[in-house]
């Protein structure tokens, strides 16, 4: 604990980088609940929550590879400051569904807000490198994602609340969520080139045809097995984590009858499970091995997909919640160790793309996952179609260990982090 408040108190970068995620993140929390709720409340069917997330995770997957060449490319901090602004006026938007119902309003929405999601948490990913030094960079990363997860918990248990006031209170606060992350961005400071990558001058051909820049981003991730891996690890939990988002919604409202209030506990609960597991990886990530990080994962992902599938068949809702919680402990470590080991050995070149591309090949698994799941729930029961999601999510442990007994991961040269000349602490000068 000392360790982050160090790291707020005396890197200012981090310290407005740190206050924009906080207020935006429990904005989008506020977003989901409503939407979900009020998607599940109106028409009684998982096949429109199904709808909605779909209806998010198709333009994510589409703006990740324009989001990550972009970032590339370009000043990683205006293109962050202007898909916050984007996001607030899409986000406004959500209180025109709320009187007249309007499904096609809810899936338009959503897809408007996650396509400009990619260009904000890429670059999110890609600068941290050059705002933390080499010493800071772990308890950065472990503060920025067990941050996420806090807000995953306290947006969740109060969007649940609110949402019990009115929808539109709750569409208007993530809004302004959006709008004060934009100020916080725009204080952020770096000497010399600022958040513009370095690269090569681009050629008119690059200009033109950025696929090709994209490709070779992929080619880059293909040559380093560890970050190959990672991104199959994104996968595997995806097979089985889209449906979960579903299942989210249908289980509170349907199958344990307790409305937004219980959707939102679901959501909190599994927001703690995840701080619990970060907060772990961050007492622990400094003294493990290599070795010993790899079968880490195995150990999460097994604990993950079995905790689910406890937790879907579950009559009590109390002992659900703290196997959700579980759940996502699991999750929480391997996410934290996972992105501490990207952030150190991923180029300052290649971040936007790499990152990026995680993304959107999560998003899509979680896509198809979304589908299957939605149109399951009109003829399974959702206990069943929970049992299916744990499985299939704990087949990374599989994967994940087979690469590691056979030496297919070994452990990458650690390039990621800029040169320590960079002067991070700075205040802006005119």
């Amino acid at each position: 604990m000392n360790a982050f408040v160090s790291l707020l108190r005396d890197n200012r970068n981090y310290r407005n980088l740190w206050m924009g995620q906080v207020v935006s993140e429990i904005g989008d929390h506020f977003n989901n609940v409503a939407v979900f709720s009020l998607a599940v409340a109106t028409t009684r069917s998982g096949l429109v929550v199904s709808g909605v997330l779909l209806a998010r995770a198709i333009p994510a997957m589409l703006a990740g590879p324009l989001a990550g060449v972009t970032l590339d490319r370009f000043d990683r901090k205006r293109i962050m400051i202007a898909s916050d602004l984007i996001r607030a006026v899409v986000a406004l938007g959500f209180i025109l569904t709320v009187k007249g119902h309007a499904t096609w309003l809810l899936y338009a929405l959503s897809a408007l807000l996650m396509l400009a999601s990619p260009f904000f948490t890429s670059g999110r990913s890609s600068i941290l490198p050059s705002i933390a030094t080499r010493d800071e960079l772990h308890t950065a990363n472990s503060l920025t994602q067990t941050t996420q997860w806090s807000t995953l918990a306290a947006g969740a248990f109060l969007g649940g609340i609110m949402a019990q006031f009115g929808y539109p209170l709750a569409f208007l606060f993530n809004s302004l969520s959006f709008v004060f992350s934009a100020l916080c961005i725009s204080r952020l400071f770096l000497p010399g080139r600022g958040f513009r990558p370095a690269r090569r001058s681009l050629t008119e051909s690059d200009v033109v045809r950025p696929w090709h820049e994209y490709a070779e981003g992929l080619r880059y991730m293909r040559s380093v097995p560890l970050i190959l891996g990672l991104a199959m690890v994104n996968v595997g939990w995806a097979t089985g984590g889209g449906a979960a988002q579903i299942l989210f919604s249908i289980f509170g409202e349907l199958v344990f009858n307790r409305g937004p209030y219980g959707l939102g506990l679901i959501w909190g609960c599994a927001g703690v499970g995840l701080l619990c597991g970060g907060a772990c990886a961050y007492r622990f990530g400094r003294q493990l091995s290599f070795q010993n990080y790899k079968r880490s994962i195995v150990i999460c992902y097994i604990v993950h997909g079995g905790s689910y599938i406890l937790f879907s068949q579950m009559r009590s809702f109390y002992a659900a919640l703290v196997l959700i919680a579980l759940s996502r402990a699991g999750v929480g470590f391997s996410s934290v160790m996972n992105m501490s080991y990207l952030l150190r050995c991923v180029p300052d070149a290649f971040r936007g793309r790499v990152f990026a591309t995680m993304e959107t090949t999560t998003w899509s698994v979680m896509m198809l996952s979304m589908l299957g799941a939605g149109v399951a729930s009109q003829y399974w029961d959702p206990r069943t179609i929970g049992t299916i999601a744990g499985a299939l999510s704990s087949t990374t442990a599989i994967f994940w260990g087979w690469a590691h007994v056979t030496g297919r991961l070994p452990e990458p040269a650690r390039e990621g982090v800029d040169p320590e000349e960079i002067e991070i602490h700075g205040e802006p000068t005119v």
